[in-house]
């Protein structure tokens, strides 16, 4: 596996942000399974989805995470992006519920999220 990011595309109402995910086997195998489209829930300013089959290696397994931070959450097979507080947060920054394993960041401004968060479907893609 190459130590190069994977440019990704994420869709969520009509917010699109570009994102790249870490060159580690829990987001090599996320990144293969792309294109993905499924439900998508929120938990405070946090969007999550479940996306099957994949085995969370652990790599950067931490429960400090910051805006624009997407994970892999083993516990409940789903991805996460943080995008501000969460219920568990104890200050400005997102805090996730359990251990994440931390698999990309987004580029840009997450905190756009916040005016789609009436959505209910994600996208997310290889991007070119």
């Amino acid at each position: 596996m190459s130590d190069e990011s994977l440019p990704i595309k994420i869709t969520v109402g009509g917010v699109t942000l570009h994102a790249e995910l870490k060159p580690t086997r829990t987001a090599k195998a996320i990144y293969d399974l792309l294109p993905i489209e499924t439900d998508l829930h929120s938990w405070g300013e946090e969007f999550y989805f479940k996306i099957p089959f994949i085995k969370d290696h652990r790599e950067t397994a931490t429960v400090k995470v910051a805006v624009g931070d997407i994970a892999y959450w083993g516990q409940g097979g789903a991805v996460a992006i943080f995008f501000g507080r969460t219920p568990v947060s104890t200050g400005p920054d997102p805090a996730p519920a359990d251990r994440v394993n931390l698999i990309g960041t987004v580029k840009g401004d997450a905190t756009v999220l916040r005016t789609v968060m009436n959505a209910t479907k994600i996208k997310m893609e290889k991007a070119p």
